[in-house]
């Protein structure tokens, strides 16, 4: 018995009625409470990771040895256990296989929740409450928020949900799509460390492979999800397709990432705005800055990505079922 084997009662791969299941529990659910939550373990795992190895006094060279080592071995723990639990779960019964293989996977994409977190802060600026805008913009962004301008939350929100769209829908459900529940696990505890390690400054040396690892790993999926979500955006009012599909050729390369700038820029040019981190990038110029009403848009544009990255991620999942047959 594997994972591309059928229910029974409903004749189709497993794993895609597990892909269905996990985005309906997304959409009616949201995320599990934190002590629950297999990404909060990773997070704790990356934390203890940090904590036992070479400090920032270390030579540079150490750091680098450590921090290889650990952007390595911690996906490769995680994808392990996932592994595990799968075969166990296909021993025990399909069903039971499709019910905690679902809950599981979900819990490495969140669509729901960066939805809402972007719709809180529209709606915030829509009241005109600048300051509690500011206060909620610190989920969503790294930057300091204390002096941003209504214009800069809206673009920061939108940047967020673009660049999201491959982190945190199209990466793992690809993953998934793949390896099964082993790779959606490995690629959220890769992208775990990025998040936590994998930026300049102190974890300069440290974090520089798990950096380098989730470029790599977001290399097909910062451009698939580029693509759908240029589809997207023609069947969705008050985007451009055309716009969408210049901006993202044109602008893609000016990010400091190899890939965030395919999703930010495709969403700068569908929602006609130009969106710009200061001293970063500038995406979509010449183009008015975005108001608030320009969330709304990227969120429907994030749901649309969803939905076709979903077909796409099926797709997948059937093509391996039928080579296998």
């Amino acid at each position: 018995m594997d994972a591309l084997a059928v229910l029974p009662a409903l004749p189709i791969p497993l794993d895609v009625a597990v892909l269905a299941l996990a985005l309906v529990l997304d959409v009616a659910l949201g995320e599990p409470p934190n002590r629950l939550h297999p990404t909060v373990w990773m997070g704790k795992t990356v934390a203890l990771a940090e904590r036992v190895g070479p400090g920032e006094a270390a030579a540079p060279a150490m750091q680098l040895l450590y921090g290889g080592a650990m952007a390595l071995l911690v996906p490769a723990v995680w994808g392990t256990l996932a592994w595990a639990l799968a075969c166990g779960l296909l021993q025990l019964h399909p069903l039971a296989y499709l019910l905690v293989t679902a809950a599981l996977l979900k819990s490495t994409f969140s669509v729901r929740m960066l939805h809402r977190a972007a719709a809180d802060i529209g709606r915030t600026l829509m009241a005109g409450d600048v300051g509690a805008a500011r206060r909620r913009m610190s989920a969503l962004v790294s930057r300091d928020t204390a002096q941003l301008t209504p214009a800069q939350m809206a673009a920061g929100a939108i940047e967020s949900v673009a660049e999201n769209i491959t982190d945190s829908v199209v990466g793992p459900l690809l993953a998934f799509a793949l390896f099964g529940l082993p790779g959606a696990a490995a690629y959220r505890a890769i992208n775990t460390l990025d998040s936590m390690v994998g930026y300049h400054g102190r974890y300069e040396y440290l974090g520089k492979a798990s950096a380098r690892l989730d470029d790599l790993v977001n290399l097909i999926a910062a451009r698939l999800a580029a693509l759908l979500l240029w589809l997207g955006t023609m069947a969705l009012p008050g985007m451009s397709a055309g716009r969408a599909g210049r901006i993202m050729l044109a602008h893609r390369g000016r990010t400091e990432s190899p890939n965030a700038g395919w999703t930010m820029a495709a969403m700068a040019g569908g929602l006609g705005v130009t969106l710009e981190k200061v001293g970063h990038y500038r995406l979509g110029d010449p183009a008015p800055e975005p108001q608030a009403q320009h969330i709304g848009r990227a969120t429907r544009a994030l749901y649309a990505t969803t939905a076709l990255a979903a077909g796409v991620a099926a797709g997948i999942i059937w093509l391996r079922w039928l080579v296998l047959q």
